[in-house]
């Protein structure tokens, strides 16, 4: 499955607020800097969707807000 993120570092509480099926914003407490924020938005969605963390991987928007993410496999 396939969903969209909007990531907001930085953030006093971390959350994750289902906007549609398959659009999510997520606050972390870490900073964009070395990969910190990105590791936590991985864990936070482990725990959402109750997946293993490694099979939740970004495929685009490293480096950015916006973040197109795969939670489990896809053939």
């Amino acid at each position: 499955m396939y969903i969209k993120i909007v990531a907001k570092t930085q953030a006093k509480k971390e959350s994750i607020v289902k906007k549609s099926k398959d659009h999510f914003l997520i606050s972390v407490k870490e900073k964009a800097e070395k990969n910190m924020a990105n590791k936590k938005i991985i864990e936070i969605l482990s725990q959402y969707f109750e997946v293993p963390k490694g099979k939740i991987r970004i495929v685009n928007g490293h480096h950015h807000p916006h973040k197109l993410i795969v939670v489990g496999d896809i053939l």
